[in-house]
């Protein structure tokens, strides 16, 4: 199984994830968040990077060992699923927001059959809204997807909701109780703001900061 807490702290370690209580950030979504993750500066620090490579791959190899294919969620999942592809010697392809509006006109990029399993990967889960239309568009082009692996969840409850009513299994190499509680005991943040920081998680839709 992966060590949540270690990808967490390389993700604090580089900066990827910042958290902000005081001042929170700003979803497009119009909610207010006290963290924001961009696992994109992940891919400027090679050894991380490499580690969380493999930790996705112990997942897929783990979790869903009938895999045929993996699929990529543009655009931030596009590096991570083509490293992890690579290391697992597994075929590989991408899948945009929406059909592209020129050439072939394709949504999904790469060679494929219909009938494959396929494991998505994504660098983000937060409502998994954007995450289970990737699936949708999978399946309609007729493959089998068996399964999600992530970087990063919030937990939402929302997101367990959809994907259970999906009926689609996804696991994240870590989530955010696990690295609040590490930035806690790191200092990053104080422990008087643990449980305000964890309530957010429970109603970020209304939720307004310190």
């Amino acid at each position: 199984m992966t060590n949540e807490k270690a990808v967490a702290e390389k993700l604090l370690q580089v900066q990827a994830v910042k958290l902000s209580p005081e001042k929170p950030f700003t979803w497009a979504s119009g909610w207010k968040s006290p963290i924001y993750c961009d696992n994109r500066k992940v891919l400027g620090f090679p050894f991380i990077r490499d580690f969380i490579k493999s930790e996705m791959c112990n997942v897929v190899f783990e979790k869903f060992p009938e895999a045929e294919l993996l699929a990529g969620v543009a655009t931030a999942g596009i590096a991570w699923g083509a490293m992890a592809a690579d290391q697992l010697k597994l075929p590989y392809i991408y899948v945009r927001p929406k059909p592209k509006e020129h050439g072939l006109g394709n949504q999904i990029e790469g060679a494929y059959k219909e009938a494959q399993k396929v494991v998505v990967i994504e660098d983000l889960i937060s409502t998994g809204k954007s995450s289970l239309q990737v699936v949708d568009v999978l399946k309609e082009a007729g493959m089998e997807v068996v399964g999600m692996v992530s970087i990063f969840t919030y937990g939402f409850d929302v997101a367990d909701k959809a994907f259970a009513n999906a009926n689609i299994s996804y696991h994240s190499l870590t989530n955010y109780p696990t690295l609040i509680s590490l930035a806690v005991e790191k200092g990053i943040v104080s422990a008087e703001t643990e449980s305000l920081l964890l309530d957010w998680r429970k109603d970020p839709a209304t939720w307004q900061g310190v």
